[in-house]
C-alpha cells in the first residue's frame, strides 16, 4: 500500500514539474509564442473549422435548410459513390495521371539540380536558374494558351513536324491518346526548375570533404554523383516521394480545367474536375462531399503507410 502511495506521489510530482517547466518556457519565450499565435489562428480558421462541413456527406443537404436543418442520410451517398461506374473511371484517371507525373516528372528536378550544381561559371549558373524558375510564376491560363498555340493544327509547330514526317495532322489537345502526356509535359515544364531548389539546397549542405575523399579514391564526376551526391540527398528525395504519395488522389485542378474538354473526359476527368462539375454544376453537394471525404481518408492512409515504410528503412519520417 505504501509503494502505491509513493508511486502516486512521484507521478503527481512529475506532472507538477512538467507544468512548471512549461510555464517557465512560456514566460521566458512569450514573444516567440505570440509570433506563433497568428499562424495557429489561421490554421484553425481555414483548415480545421471547415472540417465541420464533412457532415454534409451524411445528410440530404439542402441550401435553404442549412446543415442542421437537412435530414440525415447515413451512408447513402457513399453507397451511391461506390455504385457509380463513372467514379471508378475518374479514380483511375486520377491515379494514372499522378503515377505518370511521379514516374516521368519527379526525377527531372533531381537531374536539373545535379546539372546546375556542376556548373562552375557563376553568371551562367544564375542565368540558367532564373530561366528554369520563371515558368513557375506563370499561371496555368498563360501556360495553357502557350501550349494550345504550339499544338494548334493550324498555326502550331507540330503541323510542320507532322507534314515533314508525312503524318496526318491532329488536334493533340483534344486527342485522348495524347492528353495525359500533355498534362505531364506541361507540368514538368512549369515546375521542374522551381522544384530543383530544394535539391540544390540539399546538395550544398553535403560536406565537401566527402568529394575530396572520393577524388583521392579515383572517382570521376559520375561516380562522385552516384556515391556522394545522391546518397547525400536521399533523405530529401524520400521525403518528397512521401508527400507525392500522400497526394496520389489530388491533381492540379487549375491545370486540368485549362486543358480538358468533353472530348477527353474519358482520360482526363479527375476527381477534382468531377467534383467541380457535379458539385457546382448539378448542385449535388452531399455526393461530392462524400467524394472529398473518401479522397482525404485514402490520402491519410497512403501518407501514414509511406511514413511507416520510410521509418522502417531508416529514412526521414514526417513525424
Amino acid at each position: 500500500m505504501e509503494n502505491v502511495n509513493v508511486k502516486a506521489q512521484q507521478k503527481v510530482e512529475r506532472t507538477q514539474a512538467k507544468r512548471r517547466t512549461w510555464l517557465k518556457d512560456l514566460r521566458q519565450d512569450y514573444d516567440l509564442y505570440l509570433l506563433l499565435l497568428p499562424g495557429l489562428l489561421v490554421l484553425l480558421l481555414f483548415k480545421y473549422t471547415p472540417m465541420f462541413g464533412v457532415v454534409i456527406a451524411f445528410k440530404d443537404y439542402n441550401l435553404f435548410d442549412g446543415i442542421w436543418g437537412s435530414p440525415w442520410a447515413g451512408f447513402k451517398y457513399f453507397q451511391e459513390l461506390f455504385d457509380s461506374p463513372k467514379f471508378y473511371t475518374v479514380l483511375g484517371n486520377t491515379l494514372l495521371i499522378n503515377f505518370y507525373k511521379l514516374f516521368f516528372q519527379f526525377p527531372l528536378p533531381i537531374v536539373l539540380a545535379l546539372m546546375i550544381n556542376e556548373v562552375r561559371h557563376l553568371a551562367f549558373k544564375r542565368l540558367t536558374q532564373t530561366i528554369t524558375y520563371l515558368p513557375h510564376f506563370l499561371s496555368w491560363v498563360i501556360i495553357s494558351a502557350i501550349f494550345i498555340n504550339l499544338l494548334s493544327p493550324q498555326t502550331g509547330i507540330l503541323r510542320e513536324v507532322f507534314a515533314f514526317l508525312g503524318l496526318q495532322n491532329v488536334l493533340v489537345i483534344a486527342d485522348e491518346r495524347f492528353f495525359r502526356s500533355l498534362l505531364v509535359v506541361s507540368a514538368a515544364w512549369k515546375e521542374t526548375g522551381w522544384s530543383s531548389i530544394i535539391y540544390l539546397s540539399a546538395i550544398v549542405s553535403i560536406d565537401p570533404q566527402q568529394y575530396e575523399a572520393a577524388k583521392m579514391d579515383g572517382a570521376g564526376k559520375l561516380r562522385q554523383i552516384w556515391h556522394v551526391t545522391l546518397p547525400g540527398i536521399r533523405s530529401v528525395i524520400v521525403f518528397i516521394i512521401m508527400l507525392r504519395i500522400g497526394n496520389a488522389l489530388s491533381n492540379d485542378l487549375e491545370q486540368v480545367l485549362m486543358f480538358y474538354s468533353p472530348l477527353v473526359y474519358n482520360v482526363g476527368d479527375v476527381i477534382g474536375t468531377y467534383v467541380y462539375r457535379v458539385g457546382l454544376g448539378e448542385m449535388k453537394y452531399s455526393f461530392t462531399t462524400a467524394i472529398g471525404l473518401f479522397q482525404s481518408l485514402i490520402a491519410m492512409i497512403l501518407i501514414i503507410t509511406a511514413n511507416a515504410v520510410s521509418k522502417k528503412f531508416g529514412e526521414r519520417s514526417l513525424w
